[in-house]
């Protein structure tokens, strides 16, 4: 089934958007970007010689759930982890000048703070380097990280769980964050990295591209048949509402448990510059949305269209309500 849009549905729930407290969960990172010009071969090695003109830090993974959450008129709460270095407080500081409150970063210890740094010449990626630790978290870390998420829960109206597989969303964290949440009646709203989705339940919906989704069904997936076959074997194994499948180019397929139709949500026809961060504004959009009233594929449409305005825009970017706006009436 194609979904219809309904532009002052969502212009109302977008108004509706302001004050609306998401807490997030997940693996907090700090996105670089490295801009320079590449002229010439290295003498060393046949790779570019990038000469550095700018350098410019943004929240990410997690963080950058949650500006996305505070650039729409939310209130985010992020809660995870973060080493005890330059990093941290250069994440701190990009959080605080958002007006993001930064009391759930947690430090732990000698653990980095996860960076992506990506080298870019001529509007071009040229390659990306990642530090980070991914080894389990010890048990006083996990204990203050569940500590923070508890004393924010009773006051958020929903939950986003963003799993990047740093090493912060073990099974036994996340059942218990996930059983909290279920007890206290909040939407979760998940975007997976586990192999294993049934460790996000009873999550409300979550948010797998095709390859995620392959992996945690193991049906190769070359077509849509096979997308919506492994989506409906998955819902029927799980205690999630619902699967909302990013298709990049193809737009998104939505499926839920109780529905009877398969909604296919198209891309909003933009030129893309830059995907970087795109599944941190569906996850943030599409909460957002669920929290003013929105129906499950209302929620979803919202979401694809915040996604086609960031992609649109180079590095790690977020829409506001007035964009969104003005692309849902053209």
């Amino acid at each position: 089934m194609k979904y219809e849009i309904n532009s002052a549905l969502f212009i109302e729930a977008i108004r509706n958007f302001s004050g609306r407290r998401v807490l997030i969960l997940g693996d907090l990172m700090l996105d670089r970007f490295v801009f320079g010009e590449a002229s010439r071969v290295s003498p060393e090695a046949p790779v570019p010689v990038v000469e550095v003109k700018k350098e410019i830090s943004y929240p990410g993974g997690a963080a950058n759930v949650a500006v996305n959450i505070g650039s729409l008129g939310g209130v985010p709460v992020p809660v995870g982890i973060v080493g005890e270095d330059a990093e941290a407080a250069c994440l701190r500081r990009e959080l605080e000048k958002r007006g993001i409150t930064i009391d759930g970063l947690i430090p732990a210890g000698s653990r980095p703070t996860c960076v992506k740094t990506r080298i870019i010449a001529r509007h071009q990626q040229i390659c990306r380097i990642d530090r980070e630790d991914r080894s389990p978290l010890p048990a006083i870390i996990q204990k203050r990280v569940m500590s923070a998420f508890s004393a924010a829960l009773p006051e958020a109206d929903a939950v986003i769980i963003s799993d990047y597989a740093k090493g912060l969303l073990s099974p036994p964290l996340l059942k218990q964050a996930l059983r909290q949440a279920s007890v206290l009646k909040k939407t979760v709203c998940v975007d997976p990295k586990l192999r294993d989705f049934s460790l996000y339940a009873p999550a409300y919906v979550i948010t797998p591209n095709i390859s995620e989704l392959e992996k945690a069904s193991g049906i190769p997936i070359t077509g849509v048949k096979d997308l919506i076959r492994a989506g409906k074997n998955f819902l029927a194994a799980s205690n999630i509402a619902h699967l909302l499948i990013t298709r990049g180019e193809d737009g998104m397929t939505l499926l839920g448990k109780d529905a009877p139709a398969v909604v296919h949500i198209p891309a909003i026809a933009r030129e893309v510059f830059d995907v970087t961060g795109a599944g941190d504004t569906v996850i943030a959009t599409l909460t957002l949305g669920l929290t003013a009233g929105l129906s499950m594929p209302d929620a979803a449409a919202l979401a694809n269209f915040a996604a086609g305005i960031v992609v649109g825009k180079l590095g790690t970017a977020s829409t506001t309500p007035e964009e969104l706006i003005e692309t849902i009436k053209e």
